[in-house]
């Protein structure tokens, strides 16, 4: 009969630790995609475990923001398409007017990329959430901090790692 530290062994996980992994408060991770049990999060030194309402919390806001974000992205995609089908009825339109609608047309083009870009933010961060890798800065495996994941749902980034991207 095999132990469990040589079953561990076998099954392909590492032993060699990582470099300094954040802070986890206790309980079993979720396996799916709305388990019974919440996963655990990361916190930084200084804070305190998440608890199971705050991850519930979190995961309403993000599955909140999926819910806008998609609403945002169909108004904005029907008036892109209403802006075409007018971009047809120009004849006649002296310059001023033609530019006029392709500028506002690159206005909803724009609208749209952005909405499509933040329903990508908000799926990523609720798959990190299922997978247990929420709340991980993406760049240097450090604790996000819970203060800056509850104002921030999306982050991907722990504040240093963010203002030293924002500083280029």
């Amino acid at each position: 009969m095999a132990s469990k530290a040589g079953s561990k062994a076998n099954s392909g996980q590492s032993a060699a630790p990582k470099k300094s992994e954040p802070k986890r408060a206790k309980g079993k991770g979720a396996k799916g995609k709305h388990a019974q049990t919440e996963p655990t999060l990361p916190v930084r030194g200084d804070e305190k475990p998440w608890t199971a309402a705050e991850i519930a919390e979190i995961r309403h806001d993000l599955e909140r923001d999926i819910a806008r974000a998609l609403a945002d992205l169909r108004t904005a995609e029907e008036d892109l398409q209403g802006l075409i089908w007018d971009a047809g009825d120009g004849s006649g339109d002296d310059q001023a007017d033609a530019g006029a609608k392709t500028y506002e047309r690159e206005q909803e083009l724009s609208l749209a990329n952005i909405s499509r870009d933040k329903l990508e933010q908000v799926r990523h961060a609720l798959a990190r959430l299922d997978d247990g890798t929420y709340g991980i800065c993406e760049a240097c495996g450090q604790a996000i901090g819970k203060f800056r994941l509850q104002a921030a749902p999306r982050a991907t980034l722990c504040r240093s790692c963010k203002e030293k991207t924002e500083r280029g």
